[in-house]
């Protein structure tokens, strides 16, 4: 099962469960993951929805091997809702969605977090945002989202570089609300969670509506300018030249 699912207190505990590829999102996973959201976002017993990974990662970003299989083999079929679909229903989830942050968050496993109201994070996790290192472009938003997040130089240094950011720097971009000992990591995002949970759904969904409602159309335009440049950058050169690599250190 590559997510499970756990409700407590009108909680409902989303834990991305690959945990022998860092939680890795391939098709399945990000299929799962759209349908539970959908599934939480129409429950009326679950007021907030903490989503974190099982194992040592949060996620390690796109399956790479699996991106690699999808890219050369035209046969290869994609999933139900796949990348974008998860991505439309983040944009839309109209409750509140925290994430803990237990492990490495790499590529979507960084971009995620910015459309997390809450974000909690180990002491002793790291994110990346590899997609210079891939030679493609950025993803889930993130062109909007980190910048007006983090401000222009913080995000342009997590979406250029490619470099590791540590907890402790995330916190001070704005990325992560809390950082956490690994031990209290979730003891603290349920402590919160539960905090919410215990409020009216229909306050917690008004408050959420009041502030996205705003922004909803530039997230949705930053996918699409995102998709059309990847769609340009993904198959060239630059981008073969690192999955290859990549697949290789694998073997």
């Amino acid at each position: 099962m590559t997510l499970l699912i756990e409700d407590n207190n009108r909680v409902r505990t989303l834990t991305l469960n690959r945990p022998d590829a860092l939680n890795a999102f391939n098709e399945a996973l990000y299929d799962a993951t759209t349908v539970a959201l959908r599934a939480a976002a129409e429950d009326p017993d679950v007021a907030v929805v903490l989503l974190t990974g099982a194992g040592r990662g949060f996620s390690a970003g796109n399956d790479l091997v699996e991106m690699q299989e999808r890219i050369t083999n035209p046969e290869s079929t994609p999933g139900e809702h796949g990348f974008y679909g998860m991505l439309e229903v983040l944009a839309d989830f109209p409750k509140p969605l925290i994430c803990a942050v237990n492990g490495v968050g790499v590529g979507i496993g960084a971009t995620i977090l910015g459309f997390a109201d809450l974000v909690f994070m180990s002491s002793a996790a790291r994110l990346k945002c590899p997609f210079t290192s891939l030679g493609v472009a950025p993803e889930a938003a993130s062109s909007y989202l980190m910048p007006r997040l983090l401000g222009r130089q913080n995000a342009a240094w997590l979406l250029m570089s490619s470099e590791w950011v540590s907890a402790t720097e995330a916190r001070e971009m704005g990325l992560v609300w809390k950082v956490c000992e690994p031990d209290a990591l979730l003891t603290e995002a349920r402590k919160h969670a539960e905090t919410l949970s215990a409020k009216p759904i229909s306050s917690l969904v008004a408050v959420k509506q009041a502030m996205v409602a705003p922004i909803r159309d530039q997230i949705a335009a930053a996918v699409e300018r995102e998709k059309a440049l990847f769609v340009e950058l993904v198959g060239a050169a630059a981008n073969v030249d690192a999955l290859a690599q990549f697949a290789d250190r694998k073997r």
